[in-house]
């Protein structure tokens, strides 16, 4: 073996440059930001009702056991992989190791348009609740992009911190979350007009024409699952720590949003909660509560509702800066993407996630007149930050992800083909080949209903320049890949390999010894 190179030297030994923090994160830790970014409080009031309302079937809460399996089928090689490719560019490492360095780097592209699409998406959500939210408890109007740009400054501050105090907030604001939704599944039980029905639990209403609908708008309540693998550079014990993560949190989500919708459709009764949240969307959850409980417990959860998009933003915004790090560390990205502060924050790369969100925000403000008119909007035009900012980059976000996690199945088979590395057949191929199948037949549910999960009636130039972004990410960074071939083998050869000990796991740390 061959000793590490320059770059390798140069980077580890940088005083001014320490890396990544190491052994800082532990399974809980971990799992709480994989949470925390999926956004339970946001997914149940939000997402439920989107989802009985669009697909107007009762198969819901069985949609999100199914996908959690799927999930569960996919983590058995990802996790596996894991073990021996701890890279803080996730799936960007995976796919480079697994089939090749252009996909890979077309892979890492898509990872940052769709983690920035689902982050900034999240704040047109945020500063439109708050602002609704503070008009009507204090009669003080207020433009809903003020309240975003002040998020984002927090956000940021929080990012260029150790990431234990991103990890300890998040972990608070995820408890606070789902002590709430408990309390509303409590009382939806109670409430029960129709007593508790296991109506939305019967097989039939899953597997059935609304199946793929329910899957696709069901599948967003999962993103970010994939996350523990990024912080596999800060686990305790990445062999351990990130397989660990990634299972409780994939059982905690699919369990709990299964449970807590069909508690929804209990609470409001089987044969209203369709046309309940037809009619009142996302809303349906507080007046639900308003009625059972009082104003002053429905203003708590719109409040934690609100905390619940600021512990997404910020675990999305980790995933982002750490993208970032991973790509400037191995040249795909300049240098400087590669900074670290002395507490191990990915400063620059956070830095760098800050001002992307900063530019997409104002440029939304600026075109907030012309998009809402594009988006038919007319006298509803003060919903823009909702139906067309969150709307556009969520579900493009969301398509995007799929996408990446359909092809790393098919990385995760083509790295154990190599070497087996005494595993089972299950884990290095079946396991892989049923998972990606299963989500790239997601993938193609999600394109062929994108103007559906746009709320078009009829397809426009955004039902396909969306999705056109996705694509045009992995073109440009396949190019880009094979630009570096041809200019700078040697940055290259260290597509998707990392240039410190961490990234490799133990096997530069053997090199490093010999």
């Amino acid at each position: 073996m061959s000793a590490p190179s320059a770059a390798q030297r140069t980077h580890t030994t940088a005083p001014h440059d320490p890396g990544l923090s190491r052994r800082t994160l532990g399974v809980p830790a971990i799992t709480l930001m994989i949470i925390a970014a999926s956004a339970p409080l946001t997914v149940v009031a939000g997402g439920v009702t989107t989802s009985f309302a669009v697909t107007e079937s009762l198969g819901v809460p069985l949609g999100f056991l199914l996908i959690a399996v799927i999930l569960t089928v996919f983590a058995v090689g990802y996790t596996a992989m894991g073990r021996h490719v701890t890279n803080a560019g996730a799936f960007y490492a995976y796919i480079s190791q697994g089939l090749s360095r252009p996909l890979g780097v077309g892979a890492s592209l898509i990872a940052l348009v769709s983690y920035n699409a689902m982050q900034v998406g999240i704040y047109g959500l945020f500063g439109f609740q708050l602002s609704m939210f503070l008009e009507a408890k204090l009669g003080v109007a207020t433009p809903w992009w003020v309240w975003i740009l002040l998020c984002i400054v927090v956000v940021g501050v929080l990012g260029v911190n150790r990431v234990d105090l991103s990890a300890k907030v998040l972990g608070v604001l995820v408890g606070l979350e789902f002590l709430v939704v408990i309390v509303f599944d409590v009382v939806s039980f109670t409430a029960a007009p129709e007593g508790v029905s296991t109506a939305a639990l019967d097989p039939a209403a899953l597997f059935g024409p609304a199946l793929g609908i329910i899957l696709v708008f069901g599948v967003a309540a999962f993103m970010g699952f994939e996350g523990a693998a990024i912080y596999g550079e800060e686990a305790k014990d990445p062999k351990r720590t990130v397989p660990r993560a990634t299972y409780a949190a994939i059982a905690i989500i699919g369990i709990f949003y299964a449970f807590s919708a069909w508690a929804f459709s209990v609470g409001v009764g089987p044969s209203a909660i369709v046309g309940a949240s037809q009619e009142f969307g996302p809303d349906l959850m507080f007046v639900f509560m308003t009625e059972q409980t009082g104003v002053i417990f429905s203003d708590i959860m719109t409040l934690l509702f609100l905390t619940s998009l600021f512990a997404s933003l910020q675990a999305f915004h980790n995933a982002v800066a750490r993208y970032f790090f991973s790509l400037g560390r191995e040249g795909v990205l300049p240098a400087w993407f590669a900074r670290t502060s002395r507490a191990g924050a990915p400063w620059a790369g956070s830095v760098a996630q800050t001002a992307i969100a900063l530019v997409v925000v104002v440029a939304f403000i600026l075109g907030g007149e012309v998009f809402g008119g594009a988006a038919g909007l007319g006298e509803s035009a003060f919903l823009f930050p909702v139906l067309t900012m969150f709307t556009w980059l969520t579900n493009t976000g969301a398509m995007g992800l799929v996408l990446l996690m359909a092809v790393t199945a098919v990385a995760v088979i083509g790295y154990f083909a190599r070497n087996r590395r005494g595993l089972s057949v299950w884990v290095t191929i079946v396991a892989p080949a049923i998972s990606g199948a299963a989500l790239l037949w997601v993938f193609m549910m999600i394109l062929q209903n994108f103007p559906l999960m746009l709320g078009q009636t009829e397809p426009d130039a955004t039902t396909f320049l969306l999705p056109g972004l996705v694509f045009a990410a992995a073109a440009i960074g396949i190019i880009w890949a094979l630009v570096m071939r041809s200019r700078s083998p040697q940055q290259y050869a260290q597509i998707g390999h990392g240039t410190e000990p961490g990234a490799y796991g133990t096997e530069l740390v053997d090199i490093v010894e010999e």
